[in-house]
């Protein structure tokens, strides 16, 4: 009998590649950094600070919760880090330093580790530790924006919190007031198209660059770790509806203004995308933006909050187990009839 080739036979998937977890969060992490150091120069060098708390806050109950439900400690995955740096992200600039701890506890511990831990959460974590803040700081978490330090005195605002000079968010005068207060604020459409793009403008931590959070977005969609679905189903439809409903009359609204405001970048390329809640299937990543997207302008024009991407994500976040049962990839298997 001649000697036959031993095979090994496994479980799939059978397709290998040089990714793994660890590499795919770090990637994620150093796109985001470029975000965080504007911000420092453009709020002061307290946003370093909050960042670096809510860091190092959600790294620490991670592995607390890791330890207190016997499971293996897994913080140098990254995936707490970029929990940390989303949270921070998504508050405002001039909260207590102790905001962002008690976020810490809520995203990782809540609404991620006792869903299952990673992989089994249902709920985007940095998005349930900031709806958690708002619902429960409102004061300190709508009252504590601060205006662009025009100087670059980056220590202007160290440590004042929540008694910082505060100042009023695009999207609220937007909803408020209209267009012609935002103009008589920040100065003319153009200017304002510039100021935005780049950075220069009141809001959360991480959100206000449109231009760094579009190239580390795209650096992930040519690496592959996300495509290109989500986002541009998202920030098209916050685009199209904005332009249709956003104005005195229909098809009058800014769709320009409405996606550099708020959190849309932010939103579409690092926290809809997430692998765990959000599709897996390109039909279904685009549903699954544009839901976020309208259910944004939704919030932004009907609702109580000027700005609608955190509980938009939140909101679409549970309909993923449904999209992916309708939107099945095809069995690869032989036609009816077939020889």
């Amino acid at each position: 009998m001649t000697d036959l080739p031993l095979l090994t036979v496994s479980v799939s998937p059978h397709l290998k590649s040089g990714q793994s977890v660890e590499k795919i969060m770090w990637t994620v992490v150093a796109c985001l950094l470029p975000p965080l150091i504007l911000s420092v120069f453009i709020f002061g060098l307290q946003t370093l600070i909050i960042t670096l708390i809510s860091v190092i806050s959600c790294v620490a109950v991670e592995a607390i919760s890791q330890k207190l439900l016997h499971r293996p400690v897994t913080i140098k995955d990254g995936s707490a880090v970029i929990t940390g740096l989303l949270m921070a992200y998504i508050i405002p600039p001039g909260v207590p330093y102790w905001i962002p701890v008690l976020g810490a506890v809520m995203a990782i511990y809540v609404a991620k580790h006792l869903l299952g831990g990673i992989g089994f959460n249902i709920f985007n974590p940095a998005l349930i530790g900031r709806a958690f803040l708002m619902a429960s700081f409102p004061v300190a978490m709508t009252s504590a924006w601060l205006p662009p330090i025009r100087d670059g005195a980056i220590f202007k605002y160290m440590g004042s919190g929540i008694d910082a000079v505060s100042t009023a968010t695009p999207l609220y005068l937007l909803k408020h007031y209209g267009s012609s207060a935002l103009m008589e604020k920040f100065g003319s459409m153009s200017a304002i198209y510039g100021d935005f793009f780049i950075g220069w403008r009141p809001g959360c931590i991480g959100e206000t660059s449109a231009l760094l959070l579009l190239i580390g977005g795209l650096y992930l969609i040519y690496k592959k770790y996300i495509t290109w679905h989500i986002p541009v189903a998202m920030i098209a439809t916050v685009g199209f509806l904005t332009w249709v409903f956003g104005g005195e009359r229909f098809f009058t609204g800014n769709p320009l203004l409405a996606v550099l405001s708020g959190g849309v970048f932010l939103g579409a390329f690092f926290m809809a995308t997430d692998y765990v809640t959000s599709p897996s299937q390109g039909t279904a990543k685009l549903i699954f933006g544009a839901g976020v997207g309208a259910l944004t302008v939704l919030i932004r024009l009907k609702g109580g909050y000027p700005e609608g991407v955190c509980y938009a994500i939140l909101l679409m976040n549970p309909t993923v187990p449904a999209l992916e049962g309708w939107f099945r990839p095809r069995r690869f298997a032989p036609q009816k009839g077939a020889q």
